[in-house]
This record gives C-alpha cells, sequence and structure tokens, in this order.
C-alpha cells in the first residue's frame, strides 16, 4: 500500500514536479568532403597516379612470359631464324674453303665473280655486271677496269648501242678462270667423296638444289645465276 509522504513531512517537502524534458542537440550533422564521391570515402587514394610497382602488381603477367597458345605460335619462325643462321654459316665456310683452294689469288671475290658471269654469260655490259652484283655501275667500272689491265678481259663496241661497250674475256682470262673452276671443283669432289657416306652425299645433292631454288625465287630473273658461277668466286 503507498502511503503518501506528505503525511510525514507536511507540506514543506520539495516539489518533484518534473522539469523541462532536454531537446536534443541540433546542431548540424558533419558533411562529408565535397571533392569525393559518396560512397568512396573509404579509399581516398584511388584517384591518385599509381607507380609503376602498383601497375604491376595488379596486372603480375603482363611482363611475365606469355600464354602456350602463342608461344607455340613463335616457334616456326625461331626454328626459321635457327636453320638460316645455320645455312648462312656453313656457306660462308665453304666460300672460304673454296678460295683458299683458287691458284687466282690475285683476284679479289668481287673480281672472281665478275670473271665468273662474264665466262658463263659471254660478253656483257659495266651496267649489267653492276645490277647482277647489286652494286653501283661506279664500283663494277672500278673492278672491270683492274681486270682490263692484267690483261684478263678486253673491251669491243656493242652490237646494238654504239653508247656502250661490252667487255669479254681474253684467252690468258679463260685459261684462268678453268684453272680456278678445275681447282675448287677437285677440292670439292674430293671432299664429299671422302668424308661423306652415300647417304649424305645424296642429302646434300637435294640440299644444293634446296639452296639454288632460294637463290633462283630471289632474282627478277632465274637465268642471272648460272648453274655452276659460284665456283668461280
Amino acid at each position: 500500500m503507498q502511503v503518501s509522504l506528505s503525511k510525514f513531512y507536511g507540506d514543506g517537502m520539495p516539489s518533484q514536479e518534473p522539469g523541462p524534458t532536454p531537446q536534443p542537440s541540433r546542431d548540424p550533422a558533419p558533411q562529408p568532403p565535397q571533392d569525393r564521391a559518396p560512397g568512396r570515402a573509404q579509399a581516398p587514394d584511388q584517384d591518385r597516379a599509381k607507380t609503376p610497382d602498383q601497375d604491376r602488381a595488379q596486372a603480375p603477367d603482363q611482363d611475365r612470359a606469355q600464354a602456350p597458345g602463342q608461344d607455340r605460335a613463335q616457334e616456326p619462325a625461331l626454328e626459321h631464324a635457327r636453320v638460316a643462321a645455320e645455312v648462312s654459316a656453313a656457306v660462308a665456310a665453304l666460300s672460304r674453303q673454296l678460295r683458299a683452294a683458287s691458284p687466282a689469288g690475285a683476284f679479289t671475290p668481287t673480281q672472281r665473280s665478275a670473271l665468273g658471269r662474264i665466262y658463263h654469260w659471254g660478253p656483257t655490259t659495266i651496267a649489267a655486271l653492276a645490277r647482277a652484283e647489286l652494286v653501283r655501275p661506279q664500283s663494277m667500272r672500278i673492278t672491270v677496269g683492274a681486270l682490263e689491265e692484267q690483261g684478263v678481259l678486253t673491251r669491243s663496241p656493242h652490237p646494238t648501242d654504239g653508247r656502250q661497250v661490252v667487255f669479254s674475256l681474253t684467252d690468258e682470262g679463260r685459261r684462268t678462270l678453268e684453272a680456278v673452276l678445275r681447282a675448287k671443283r677437285g677440292w670439292l669432289a674430293d671432299a664429299i667423296a671422302t668424308r661423306l657416306d652415300a647417304d649424305e652425299q645424296r642429302r646434300l645433292s637435294e640440299a644444293a638444289a634446296l639452296l639454288r631454288r632460294l637463290v633462283a625465287e630471289n632474282n627478277n630473273d632465274n637465268n642471272d645465276t648460272p648453274p655452276d658461277e659460284a665456283a668461280t668466286r
């Protein structure tokens, strides 16, 4: 049973009337910075420039080995480059051996090449020799002039163009070239017979045919390279 306290304390008891109810603060709530888009406050550095290391970290496979399919696509090109390097080295070594077997030590490689073309083609002009050798006519003129001074070439009027002259081998020049051919072919034939077996000789013959096809397809005129011209170089 509740008893009024006023009966014990009388009217002097302090008033217990409730005071005014506290009101919540009306201060405005803090606003997010205006230069950042909503929802991106937790990643303030996303719009900043990334360092190269960060870029590589996010794309770890870009600088690494390519996909297996791309590697397989590159394999034929790598194999072709390897074969080309081996063939080039072998041809260069063979050319050095042939030159060493040649008795024509007084001739430079360029001179021997020009003599070989005239030997197989017959009388020709400086312009035709320059085109065949892929050199300037001025350079070929110097080469032919030196051979003419050595007595292995002689000049005569062009049969149809009075402005040009043609060069042909002298008797001395023909004997010299034929001696070169015999020496080189003799060395090569002996090397094939003594260093290669029958199967290797057959494969070498097939490889020679392939090399000739490569050279012929690279020329504008397949007749530019006589069959045994290389032996004179």
